[in-house]
């Protein structure tokens, strides 16, 4: 809450995103305030609770909905572990306990003290307590109480089965007695659970009287084995926890087929729970809010705390990964540790040299950190995975020894991460002299800049002395080029690279060739206003004949040594296209033709001859006709021609 009464929510502390909630529109402060997780909401979203006037108002991210209560003012309140229920502390000295949707009206008591308590706590979800100077009042359900004197000033911190009473000298757990541990204990108990606890003490005695009691609960001896396993988890001292293991271990005898897993998983739970009690660790844990808290996260607290060894042993006895305890004793170790950075790495790596797959990139940032850059790099050695030993390096200013390793993973995304973060970093000579040597950053550098960057992929063959290379980039830029000036002058360029080179010579002979070409090209766009640029060299004799400029035709067949054979195939193939049969003729006619003329459609030249009544054009059809069916139909052709 802000101090203009906004309340802003933040959900997860791992990724923080504060989201602003409803406006509640408050101008003076609220008498009391609670938050209902998420988890307990129908909404799944954080609602919160606010006391003003005689009423609460119910907030979330959307909107705020008043409850209309005439009880209040409201001094104090507090919701139950569980998110079900609401106690409230009314001005006139009143308890009142609510369903949290506000449906359900639970119990009140009346304290007689119209002076709020200094704290109000739920003691698990059974009960309230309420802490003024000196006094402790615990009020059940139905109006029960009970009260306890403190001299010195405490603390209630409530828990999920109890409330935590924290005191300068001392720490008490008040809960409400287990039923499972009333169940064996109460004075005069004959529930099945007493009565197996109790047969465990006349076997050990060796009295009859363990059989009779084994006897009397035979039908229900498995859920008496069940009692005994709970209990056991309730309790602090070691003896009871193991009288009641024990007495479910005998009940269990007597059971032909009884899942003892429960068992086992109790018998960790106990050992795990007896460690961290111990004074030393002094985590004083329930078996309740160990099951809430889960194993991975006790571990984690003893992390935290630097109990490595406990932490370590716990995992293993409950065969979790010790990775994340490993790396954070490594870490511990180089930020107190005085010795020289030889030795602290010599001792990580022996301690985590037979855990296989274990990242020592956290290790070594914390070494960098801690301006031990030496130690993270001989650290970064062991790192099994690129992906996470390539940027720290790139962050400990490690680029070359990052560009090896990126190189030595055979990860191209990796190199190219390393590549472009040098680009940027380096001066052009400096970033190329390290990548030199290197013929796989090389090679991508090369892939990568003919893509996207040309000028870089030119700068790149300059400095390395590779003229060839250099040359065959400026040609192939000519060919991007739309301006035909430019276009030639980059030619003229690569030709002179190349002939600098004697074995380059047909390359620069045809580049040569070229610049000749896109310079008659240019010639004859200014004589016929037509678009040349870009034809080759038969393209353009065809588009001189499309024209009608013969002689221009003609004049890039010598200029540029055009095969007779060629050019008048090309000649040939553009007049039949554009159906000019004048110059075709003139074509067909002359004695020069290297290619010569055969005639294969004998029946479509035959028919054409009889409609131009040649009846010598239709004779030498006819003589050179192989075809037995179409001859036979020349010679009709010949005899209707020669009776006309």
């Amino acid at each position: 809450m802000t101090g203009s009464y906004q309340l802003i929510s933040v959900t997860n502390f791992e990724e923080p995103q504060p989201k602003p909630m409803a406006d509640i529109g408050l101008v003076d402060p609220p008498h009391s305030w609670a938050v209902v997780p998420p988890q307990y909401t129908l909404s799944r979203h954080v609602e919160v609770l606010i006391a003003t006037s005689s009423t609460i108002l119910v907030v979330d991210s959307k909107e705020v909905q008043d409850q209309l209560l005439q009880q209040g003012p409201f001094t104090k309140m507090a919701v139950s572990p569980n998110g079900k229920f609401l106690a409230l502390f009314t001005a006139d000295g009143k308890l009142w306990v609510v369903s949290t949707d506000f449906q359900k009206n639970l119990s009140e008591y009346a304290t007689k003290s119209k002076i709020p308590p200094q704290q109000l706590v739920w003691c698990g979800t059974d009960s309230v307590v309420l802490y003024w100077d000196k006094i402790v009042l615990m009020v059940g359900p139905f109006g029960d109480w009970i009260k306890f004197s403190y001299e010195d000033p405490i603390y209630l911190a409530s828990e999920i089965d109890g409330v935590k009473i924290i005191s300068n000298d001392k720490y008490e757990f008040l809960q409400k007695i287990p039923a499972a541990t009333e169940e064996i204990f109460k004075i005069g108990s004959t529930s099945p659970a007493a009565m197996l606890f109790d047969a465990l003490e006349h076997y050990e005695k060796k009295s009859p009287k363990a059989d009779e009691n084994i006897r009397s609960i035979r039908t229900e001896l498995v859920d008496a084995v069940d009692c005994c396993i709970e209990a056991a988890g309730f309790e602090f001292h070691h003896y009871y926890q193991r009288a009641l293991l024990k007495a479910a271990s005998f009940g269990k005898c007597f059971l032909e087929h009884y899942n003892a897993d429960r068992f086992v998983d109790m018998a960790q739970a106990i050992r795990v729970l007896n460690a961290v009690r111990f004074y030393d660790i002094a985590i004083p844990l329930t078996y309740a809010q160990y099951k809430r808290l889960t194993p991975e996260a006790l571990i984690d607290r003893l992390v935290y705390r630097n109990h490595h060894l406990l932490a370590i042993r716990i995992a293993e006895y409950l065969k979790v990964r010790t990775d994340k305890i490993l790396i954070n004793w490594a870490c511990a170790k180089i930020k107190s540790s005085s010795e020289d950075e030889e030795s602290i790495c010599r001792m990580i790596v022996d301690k985590l040299s037979d855990k296989s797959g274990l990242s020592y990139a956290e290790i070594a940032k914390t070494a960098y950190n801690a301006g031990q850059t030496r130690l993270a790099t001989k650290l970064l050695d062991y790192e099994p995975r690129a992906a996470d030993q390539v940027p720290l390096l790139m962050s400990m200013q490690e680029d070359e020894t990052a560009l090896v390793k990126a190189i030595e993973s055979g990860d191209t995304d990796l190199v190219y991460l390393v590549i472009f973060h040098l680009k940027r970093k380096l001066p052009l000579g400096e970033f190329f002299r390290i990548i030199n040597n290197k013929p796989l950053a090389c090679d991508l550098l090369e892939v990568y800049c003919k893509e996207q960057d040309k000028e870089l992929l030119k700068d790149f063959y300059y400095q390395d002395d590779r003229r060839i290379e250099s040359a065959n980039v400026i040609l192939s830029e000519s060919f991007e080029d739309p301006d035909v000036a430019e276009r030639i002058s980059k030619l003229k360029i690569a030709s002179k690279m190349y002939a600098d080179d004697r074995e380059r010579a047909f390359e620069a002979k045809a580049v040569d060739e070229a610049v000749k070409l896109l310079q008659f090209q240019v010639q004859l766009e200014k004589d016929t206003h037509q678009s040349f640029s870009g034809l080759s060299v038969s393209e353009t004799i065809q588009k001189c004949t499309m024209l009608g400029h013969h002689g221009k035709a003609t004049k890039v067949k010598t200029e540029f040594k055009v095969p007779d054979k060629r050019f008048w195939w090309i000649k040939l193939r553009t007049l039949v296209e554009i159906r000019d049969w004048e110059n075709l003729e003139k074509l067909a006619k002359s004695k020069k033709s290297p290619i010569g003329f055969e005639i294969g459609a004998f029946k479509e030249a035959g028919e054409q001859a009889f409609l131009n009544k040649d009846m010598e054009g239709l004779r030498q059809v006819r003589a050179k006709c192989t075809n037995h069916i179409v001859a036979q139909e020349l010679d009709s052709l010949l005899a209707q021609l020669s009776t006309k």
